[in-house]
């Protein structure tokens, strides 16, 4: 008779097995057949696919350009300009900075969040997206939030580029 945890072992095999063989009909991980024995062989194979690396080349650039956040004008400017604000959300790579919503006065019921959206890296007037979002509260569980328009997206555009301007000619 077999047991329980035989028959579970047993069962555990064949469910996994299975599951392994429904991925394409084969079994996971390389074809040997496709490799050569010889492990010097193989390494050969494989940095010429590009699938290594040699220490020589450790200090090449490999990919893409990389560019950080600190040698990017736009994006120190504006940092720089809402540094007074917490920052909610920040992605470089997506080109986004969010800040939490901010008030001057704790005990005041208005507060406004900042979205700055990059839409290019380069110095220019269209390069930002910027949204004013602004909260107005009754009681702490009534808000009503609108987006604010008026000065205040043109004032922090005009603030970010000049900034980023004189941020770029001290680059130079």
């Amino acid at each position: 008779m077999i047991s329980f945890k035989n028959l579970k072992t047993i069962f555990a095999l064949i469910l996994s097995s299975i599951i392994l063989i429904s991925c394409n009909g084969k079994l996971p991980g390389g074809d040997a057949r496709k490799y050569p024995d010889d492990p010097k062989l193989r390494v050969k194979k494989n940095l010429e696919e590009g699938r290594g690396f040699k220490i020589k080349d450790l200090g090449k650039s490999s990919g893409g350009t990389f560019e950080f956040a600190s040698s990017n004008e736009l994006w120190r400017a504006s940092l720089d300009t809402i540094d007074f604000m917490p920052l909610a959300s920040v992605n470089y790579s997506g080109g986004i900075i969010i800040t939490d919503w901010y008030s001057t006065d704790e005990n005041s019921n208005e507060s406004i969040k900042i979205s700055i959206r990059f839409l290019t890296n380069e110095i220019r007037s269209d390069a930002l997206d910027i949204k004013v979002f602004n909260k107005k509260c009754i009681t702490p569980s009534n808000c009503v939030t609108s987006e604010k328009q008026g000065n205040i997206n043109t004032e922090l555009k005009t603030k970010i580029l000049k900034t980023a301007s004189i941020y770029q000619a001290e680059k130079k």
